[in-house]
Parts: structure tokens; sequence; C-alpha cells
């Protein structure tokens, strides 16, 4: 047996002798990795539990990561991950919070919950829909809009906004995802569809990709970049462009220096704060970098989370 094959073996043996695992539906979508780092880890291409949980702290985090898992493969062997223990929705700060409770039918695409100055909220992508969960992300505010930021993440977009009697917004590019949209985006240019919200639409992951900023605080990235703790840096996904690497690289050279934002909060991939300054720097090395690459076929394993 090879050492990467004895690691393996031992890690599976250390998992198998704790309450927790990960079962063999894992998509491998990063979701739980980012929920529980130290505790699920990213083990030949699918995630594993490699260090069972030490307090309740440990505990509570191997909890969110089971709830917010879109296969429900992050499971105790005594099957009680009790509803009690659903920390969702999850305030990340004062004015956003992690619905959790990804979907398969996005992949496992994160959303959010945005709270305005008036009380109400904007939902960001969506989680998978439930009546129960619906009734939880409205409690802190009505629910008043719908942002998809591309036709991946747009499954349940249409039913939140009808249970919230909100509006649904897509843009042009991505219409035929949401063709019974209320508030349909167009062109490239940026727009305020909220006081303190701001479209940009980003064409390049997909043609119709928008990217949400509010307040010059929040960035909604959707699949455009995001938070990558393998180079600890912010990365584009070109190894899982569904349009154009070429048309994103134009986007963000187009995009970059209008945008100011701390909170990266991305569809897929992990979320990151840093002051504005910073991230203005990082994303004007990120154009520069995405302006190098090339097209290359779609290949899901070659993502850096």
């Amino acid at each position: 047996m090879s050492s990467t094959e004895d690691d393996r073996a031992a890690r599976q043996a250390g998992s198998a002798a704790g309450d927790w695992y990960v079962d063999d539906r894992c998509t491998n979508c990063d979701v739980a990795r980012q929920l529980a780092p130290g505790l699920i880890g990213e083990v030949d291409g699918r995630s594993e539990v490699v260090r069972q949980p030490r307090g309740a702290e440990e505990e509570r985090r191997l909890h969110a990561a089971a709830f917010a898992c879109p296969t429900r493969s992050v499971r105790r062997r005594d099957g009680r991950v009790a509803a009690e223990w659903d920390p969702f929705p999850l305030r990340l700060d004062d004015a956003v919070s992690y619905c959790g409770h990804t979907s398969r039918h996005t992949a496992g695409a994160n959303a959010y919950l945005l709270l305005r100055p008036d009380g109400s909220q904007l939902m960001v992508d969506t989680p998978r829909f439930a009546e129960p969960l619906a009734a939880r992300f409205e409690a802190a505010g009505a629910v008043t809009d719908v942002l998809l930021t591309h036709r991946d993440h747009a499954a349940h977009g249409r039913r939140y906004a009808d249970r919230f009697g909100a509006r649904l917004w897509i843009h042009e590019g991505d219409l035929d995802a949401a063709p019974d949209a209320d508030r349909v985006l167009r062109g490239t240019d940026p727009v305020e569809i909220v006081e303190g919200v701001v479209a940009h639409p980003l064409p390049g992951h997909t043609v119709g990709s928008v990217l949400y900023v509010a307040d010059e605080r929040y960035c909604f990235s959707g699949d455009s970049f995001y938070w990558s703790r393998a180079t600890g840096d912010i990365e584009v996904a070109e190894s899982v462009t569904w349009y154009s690497i070429t048309e994103l690289a134009a986007s963000l050279a187009r995009t970059v220096d209008r945008l100011r934002f701390s909170w990266l909060l991305p569809g897929h991939g992990d979320r990151k704060r840093l002051p504005a300054a910073e991230m203005g720097r990082r994303m004007r090395e990120l154009a520069a970098r995405t302006r190098e690459l090339r097209p290359r076929a779609v290949d899901f394993t070659a993502v850096r989370w």
C-alpha cells in the first residue's frame, strides 16, 4: 500500500471510530469544508471527516455543515442531527446572513439574506425550497427581492419570490433560466436596483452573470470569482466557465475600478472579509491574471477550493 493509501486508510479509520462521517453521495461542492474547516477536508476529490469534534463549538460547526450540505452527506452514525441544532440563517455580520440549506439543483450554491435599513431583506441566489425555511428566512424582515446572479442558481427563484411576494431579478443573457422574472437587467452598464444595491453585469461564467454590490461593503459575486483557501487569494473558476474566460477577463477589466467592497460573498467557493483597499488591490491583480488565461475544457476537479 502506498503512503497516500496508508494516510487515507488512517483517516477513514479515525472517522469510523467517531460519530461523524461523510457518506458516498458527496459531490465535492466545498460547502461543508467552508463551515467546518479542520474537521472536514478534501480527500481524493470528495469531502471527508478528517477529525472528530472536540467540544461544543466544533460540534456546532459539524451540525452547520450537516444542515448546509446539498446531499445531506454529513451525518452522525446514531442519526441524531436534530432540528434544534440548525443554525440557519447564520448571521455573518449586522446586515448579511448565510442561508445554508444548499440545493442539489444549484450544485450546492451559497445563498444570502441582505438586511436593508428599512427592515426589509433581499435574498441573493436561493437555498433549497421548503415552507419552514421560507418562514425562517423572512422572520428578520419581509423579503422584497430575490436576486439571481446567473442561470445556474435559478432553480428555486420563482418559488421563493412567489412565497415572499417578492420581485425576481435576472439578466437578459440568462433569461431563459427564469423566463417569468419580474425584473430583467440588460446590457453591461451598472444599475442601482434598490437604494444602495448596484447590479454589475459581468458576462463570462455565463452570458448573464451579475455581481450585486451593496453599500460599497458587500459583493455577491455568484460564480464569477471567489476566495480560495488553497491559494489564499481571490480566484476565478477558469476550469468551470460555461460562456467565455476571455469575456470574463474583459468584464473584470471594465468593472474592477468601479467596485468597492470589503466582504466577498460568492455562490461557490469561500467567503472572505478584508479591508476595502486590500480587496481592491487583489481584484486588480485578479483582473490582470485573468487576462492571461485561455479557454479550456470544463473540469470540475481542477477548481482550487
